[in-house]
């Protein structure tokens, strides 16, 4: 991970004292900046998050390396004030206080990646395929979004995914048509999915029942319902970070991230398979694939091939 994902991580698990958000929005934070010549200085807490920077870039080993207070607040420090992620606030600053602190600003400079990848299930079958690109987001629904409803639908910009004619897709299974006819009348202002820095999120407007499952979901074994036009956190980009550093660490299992909704039926159903429920869309934020593939690939190129001392042996 880089810095702006690690250290966003390390203050939203509040394991460091004195690391914590400056301002509601979490675009500002605190970071605790005590000298070490003070005669309060407690190494064990005050160096902790320097000393964590340390250990994440392979700069400190325990056990082997001598402790460096300093030193991990420098390599900090530097890092802080070389990226394009972070500026500090130098008046916001509280340097002569009994517990001193910094105050840096996170730039939203870079491009924070919108894109979801859905498809478009009926009975299990793909029909449709859409990666939304719009920093607004993308509706599912039945038919199109009315204009000049911004404040009641959300953002006009969003993109759309409609739900295709039973009729346009050939026949189907005797009763199918008229399940989905039927279904599909209820889904006329569909749900609003979108990214923001914090994560993915849904809002539904639709007359018909929504459900879900994914890594936030409450439910596992039991449906999950999305209650009417109240927005609900679907994928918590913190926490993501914290289990994908847990994982490539080999503390913890592979994060989750995919989500599936499903239309007008119970889900998750211990009964009924996904595969036979009526409308399904499974979606992929390709924010948290492309980081876990990318730090998978840089793990990879990290570790040493212990078969080349083999493969150099026969070839002699």
């Amino acid at each position: 991970m880089h810095l702006k994902e690690w250290l966003i991580a390390q203050i939203d698990s509040e394991q460091y004292e004195g690391l914590l958000w400056e301002n509601e929005e979490k675009t500002m934070f605190r970071i605790p900046w005590k000298h070490a010549a003070k005669k309060d200085y407690r190494q064990k807490d005050d160096a902790a998050l320097f000393k964590a920077w340390a250990v994440y870039k392979g700069k400190y080993k325990e056990g082997n390396d001598k402790d460096n207070p300093t030193m991990w607040k420098t390599r900090l420090r530097c890092a802080l004030n070389k990226s394009t992620d972070f500026q500090e606030v130098p008046h916001l600053n509280q340097l002569d206080i009994l517990e001193p602190y910094k105050v840096y600003r996170i730039e939203s400079n870079q491009r924070t990646d919108f894109r979801m990848e859905l498809t478009l299930f009926y009975r299990g079958e793909p029909v449709l395929e859409l990666t939304s690109s719009s920093p607004e987001g993308c509706f599912i629904l039945q038919g199109c979004v009315p204009l000049g409803n911004e404040r009641i639908y959300g953002p006009c910009n969003a993109q759309q995914l409609s739900f295709p004619s039973p009729a346009s897709l050939g026949p189907l299974e005797p009763g199918v048509a008229t399940a989905l006819g039927q279904l599909l009348a209820h889904l006329e202002r569909g749900v609003l999915l979108w990214v923001a820095p914090d994560g993915l999120f849904i809002k539904r407007f639709c007359q018909g029942r929504v459900y879900w499952s994914g890594p936030l979901a409450p439910h596992t074994e039991r449906p999950n319902k999305l209650e009417r036009e109240r927005t609900c956190k679907l994928l918590d980009m913190p926490i993501f970070v914290n289990e994908l550093q847990n994982y490539l660490q080999r503390k913890g299992p592979q994060p989750h991230y995919e989500i599936d909704l499903c239309f007008g039926e119970e889900y998750p159903d211990a009964k009924v398979p996904k595969t036979m429920k009526l409308i399904t869309v499974h979606v992929v934020p390709l924010f948290a694939m492309e980081l876990l593939q990318r730090l998978q690939f840089s793990q990879a190129d990290a570790e040493p091939d212990v078969r080349a001392p083999k493969a150099a042996k026969e070839e002699m």
